[in-house]
């Protein structure tokens, strides 16, 4: 069973939603949000990343960065740029990119579901990530970016959705990305019901990105539930905002590896240790080698593009977790022949989301870095198995695009 419930967002008025809106915070820089945001005093970057409006020498987990953040938001509302519904609404959020659209009902989703494992994980979290965003939900007293969540898709649910979507949306526009985000409101009972009751057939949920995210909402809401003595479990504190999609829209993309050096190896010994473990096909000086199939690998290095097969025997077939081909690549080649042992933590390495293109790879490596590899996706269906199988994915597995936009719809906790 999984339990999904309206809530009573605050969100845009409708003219200023998409001056508003605004990437995760996690995607970018403090100084790439500072550019972003120059003459848009509106954007929420001044709520998720409230340190652009603070001197550049502050740290970024300063207790005031989450003041100002505080105030930010709550000037949003007092300056009636931002709306509080009076009732609690379901919400369908799309967006469309390059042609594919996804589609995905924001809702409130329960702690004591993730808690029991029913809204299931892949990744690690980090404590210092963690805190960060606990200190940013329990300040503001509000969560204010989606946790993006999946589910085996359901017919009736898809067609639910597709007869609302007829409706006029409450947004819709298409940001400085040309990504097109729209948003309907579902505020009739028998549609909040009918929501209600088909996601009760569902299983489980699947944090498909934002595990941290995740993890600190709950981890407040739990601090919460501890400290009052009147707790009934209907409190909004119970649930974490998220969007939750359906498994057959979503797209994953390659997340591409660049390593700074070659571990102390001329390229020829470098290009022999390769070789006893995957197949070598030289592909192209001018056109960068794009995988096609799982267990193949492109690896760009002194000016030609190759094709890497992963040999037979060389990783466990019936292992879903080492079968993946990031972790093909992290056992066979970066930590065994480039000494990556820890890609979270060590600084010769670095991963550029596929959505940035190949030519990004065979960029930095003409600049001067040692060599670069273009990744086959990984699969929802292996996210899911993975997830299915109680199993941790390795770091860097996964890159969803179009990202959820912060500050469409947030969600208060009292």
């Amino acid at each position: 069973m999984s339990i999904v419930r309206p809530f009573p967002a605050v969100r845009p008025a409708k003219e200023k939603a998409h001056l508003i809106a605004a990437l995760p915070y996690d995607v970018m820089s403090s100084d790439e949000a500072r550019e972003m945001v120059k003459g848009n005093p509106l954007s929420f970057l001044h709520v998720d990343k409230a340190e652009i409006d603070l001197p550049r020498e502050i740290d970024l987990y300063d207790e005031r960065v989450y003041q100002k953040a505080k105030e930010n938001f709550y000037s949003l509302i007092d300056n009636k740029h931002f709306i509080k519904e009076e009732k609690p609404c379901f919400y369908l959020y799309q967006q469309v990119m390059n042609g594919h659209a996804q589609t995905g009902l924001v809702a409130g989703a329960s702690i004591e579901e993730y808690e029991k494992d029913l809204i299931k994980k892949h990744e690690h979290t980090r404590a210092d990530k963690e805190a960060d965003r606990i200190k940013h939900v329990d300040t503001l007293n509000a969560q204010t970016g989606p946790i993006f969540l999946t589910y085996r898709a359901q017919k009736n649910i898809t067609d639910k959705m597709n007869e609302l979507m007829k409706d006029p949306p409450l947004y819709d526009f298409t940001a400085e990305d040309d990504v097109r985000h729209i948003v309907w409101r579902i505020d009739k009972n028998e549609d909040i019901n009918f929501f209600m009751n088909s996601f009760k057939e569902i299983e489980c949920l699947y944090i498909a990105d934002g595990h941290h995210r995740s993890a600190s909402a709950v981890r407040v809401g739990q601090r919460r539930r501890d400290a009052n003595p009147n707790h009934t479990g209907e409190e909004e504190y119970n649930f974490f905002l998220s969007v939750i999609f359906p498994h057959d829209q979503l797209a994953i993309y390659d997340y591409n590896r660049i390593v700074v050096d070659l571990n102390g190896n001329t390229k020829d010994e470098f290009m022999n240790k390769v070789n006893e473990k995957f197949e070598i096909e030289e592909y192209s000086a001018d056109k960068a080698y794009r995988p096609e199939a799982l267990h193949t690998f492109g690896m760009y290095i002194d000016k030609i593009w190759y094709k890497l097969t992963a040999k037979n025997g060389t990783f466990p077939a019936d292992d879903p977790v080492g079968s993946l081909d990031v972790s093909i690549m992290q056992n066979n080649l970066l930590e065994p022949i480039l000494g990556i042992k820890d890609p979270r933590t060590d600084n010769r390495i670095d991963f550029i989301g596929g959505i940035r293109g190949l030519d990004e790879l065979s960029k930095r490596v003409d600049a001067g870095e040692a060599v670069a590899f273009s990744m086959h996706p990984t699969s929802v269906d292996e996210l899911i198995n993975i997830a299915d199988a109680g199993m941790i994915m390795p770091p860097k597995s996964t890159w969803f695009e179009p990202k959820l936009r912060s500050g469409l719809l947030c969600h208060l906790l009292s």
